[in-house]
């Protein structure tokens, strides 16, 4: 076993010494030492309760003849840091993530690892760290919120209480109907019910083999959710004494086949844009050569078949786990074509196309079949112009068919809080394209999530007449003509520094078209009078981060070489 590197031989008595001080016994040194992994924390709704999980897995762990040692992650709530200078931290806590998954596990040579993550930065942050550590893991998030209710039945969720300070601003809504949206928009614990980040990337598990069947839908804080994590813990231990186990490292499980199954799922589902920055940063962890134009072409072959909040407010991860879950929209995306690797192996001992032969769809009203399917072609996709030469992304999945090809004229802003003061202040008309700039991984630094300023505008009941653009990234909540991680960023010279209020701004979803419309001889005397915007950086850390940072493009990873 790996752990014998710190409890076997007669020179590791002082190690034995200080694992005897933590109330292991002569019969543990023969045991599997199993790493859990949780991130636990107060805040965040998604998280609050996790340190119950954890306990059923240490004791599940002991039953099943392991060794369990729990250790602890950091997280933000992107929903808390929201709209203020605490967003600068969600991103960059990513890498603090896996860089204390990779610490905890290399320093004590643990056999395996199960992850318990939910929200936010925090799942992808665990799968970057369990690829450097690389022994046999298993994630088992927190699970989705159940979905709130207005008094008339309404169903509503976090996005809608973003999109009523909108219309609270506009006067549309009185503070009696914007308190009730408050109180009860976030019911339970839980990821936040839709199909925003944490949800995609929990869902996205499944599809890449590190999670049981229901990691992404099955609700928190539920009889079955506690199943489900009791077995995660029983087959961690079974792979931790399996004598080859070495076919279960999570390389071996989270390889190519697998990646390219995220992103078939990713499009089946209209994930949130941000499963493209963070698949791309776990894609290079993993060793994939996966560039982000391959996603366009995945886009083209697989139907858009479950349309979730926000891109459909009436539906929650409830109501996709009652239809059949992620294992129903897979066994329907394999139906169109050779999409899908069904022969990649999971880390419960079957194939995917085991996994999913029997599933079947429960409810086509809410998970659809390809033949009628929302669209043709996935809920993502990756623009390409002279405004992003190296690709910017959209959830097409929340667009209106009028806004899919969109010519309008620039509202520029410096800063995410200088563009909320501008919309707020009715500076954004019917036809504009607001551009929010020097909000990068590198420029913000940390590529702060815009929710505030995209649900102002539909909230302000602008949603169908004005497009956003931003070298930034979004919430998973964010729906409309929202264009981020437009690369190369502004900081790094990119075309969207240059942009003057009144340009002429072009879209295009299905050509995959982000263009600025001005011709090239204004735009090299803009270049050569061009004066940098640098927000000012006062915190250590996230000046570490800008230093090492790539673009969005490139996964917004840390540089290991300079």
């Amino acid at each position: 076993m790996r752990s014998d590197t710190i409890k076997k031989g007669f020179d590791k008595a002082p190690h034995r010494s200080l694992l005897r001080a933590t109330g292991l016994k002569d019969e543990d040194f023969d045991k599997p030492f199993i790493g859990i992994a949780n991130s636990y924390i107060d805040i965040i709704p998604g998280h609050f309760f996790l340190h119950e999980y954890g306990e059923i897995v240490k004791e599940a762990i002991r039953e099943a003849g392991g060794v369990p040692f729990v250790f602890n992650t950091i997280g933000v709530d992107d929903g808390i840091a929201m709209g203020h200078d605490g967003m600068l931290y969600s991103l960059p806590s990513r890498e603090i993530i896996a860089d204390s998954i990779e610490t905890v596990m290399n320093a004590h040579k643990l056999d395996a690892m199960i992850c318990i993550p939910n929200c936010d930065k925090i799942v992808p942050g665990m799968i970057m760290g369990s690829l450097r550590v690389n022994v046999p893991t298993i994630f088992v998030s927190g699970g989705p919120m159940a979905a709130g209710h207005k008094k008339d039945g309404t169903p509503i969720d976090l996005s809608t209480a973003f999109e009523a300070v909108g219309q609270h601003a506009e006067g549309k809504m009185s503070d009696e109907e914007l308190h009730e949206i408050e109180c009860e928009a976030c019911p339970s614990g839980g990821s936040c019910s839709g199909m925003f980040t944490a949800n995609s990337m929990n869902t996205l598990c499944e599809a890449m083999g590190i999670a049981l069947p229901g990691n992404g839908t099955v609700l928190a804080m539920t009889p079955q959710r506690i199943e489900m994590v009791k077995k995660a813990a029983k087959r961690i231990v079974e792979l931790a004494k399996m004598q080859d186990n070495e076919k279960y490292n999570f390389k071996n499980i989270l390889n190519e086949k697998a990646v390219h199954n995220a992103f078939v799922v990713d499009m089946a589902m209209g994930g949130s844009s941000n499963t493209v920055l963070h698949m791309l940063a776990i894609a290079r962890e993993a060793d994939v050569d996966f560039k982000i134009e391959n996603i366009n072409a995945i886009a083209e072959k697989v139907s858009h078949i479950a349309k979730i909040s926000p891109s459909l407010t009436t539906v929650h991860m409830k109501d996709i786990d009652d239809a059949g879950g992620v294992n129903a929209v897979m066994h329907e995306v394999s139906r169109r074509g050779d999409i899908l690797n069904l022969d990649a192996l999971m880390i419960t001992g079957e194939t995917l196309g085991e996994r999913i032969k029997d599933a079947k769809i429960l409810n086509t009203d809410i998970i659809h079949t390809n033949e009628n399917a929302f669209s043709p072609v996935g809920g993502l996709s990756i623009l390409f112009g002279n405004l992003a030469l190296e690709g910017a992304v959209i959830k097409a999945a929340g667009i209106i068919d009028s806004m899919r090809h969109f010519k309008g004229t620039a509202v520029c802003f410096n800063s995410q809080p200088e563009a909320i003061a501008g919309i707020m202040a009715h500076k954004v008309k019917p036809g504009n394209v607001v551009v929010i700039r020097y909000e990068g991984p590198k420029g913000g630094p940390g590529m702060q999530e815009m929710l505030a300023p995209t649900a102002l505008i539909q909230g302000m009941g602008l949603g169908e007449s004005v497009a956003l653009i931003t070298d930034g990234r979004f919430s998973g909540a964010t729906k409309g003509a929202s264009i981020g991680h437009v690369s190369p960023e502004a900081a790094e010279g990119g075309l969207i520094a240059l942009i003057e209020d009144g340009d002429e701004i072009e879209l295009d979803v299905d050509q995959h078209i982000l263009r600025l419309n001005v011709d090239g001889e204004e735009l090299a005397r803009r270049k050569d009078n061009y004066v940098p915007y640098k927000n000012e950086v006062k915190s250590k850390w996230l000046k570490r981060y800008q230093l090492l940072v790539s673009n969005a493009a490139n996964g917004a990873v840390l540089k290991t070489e300079l």
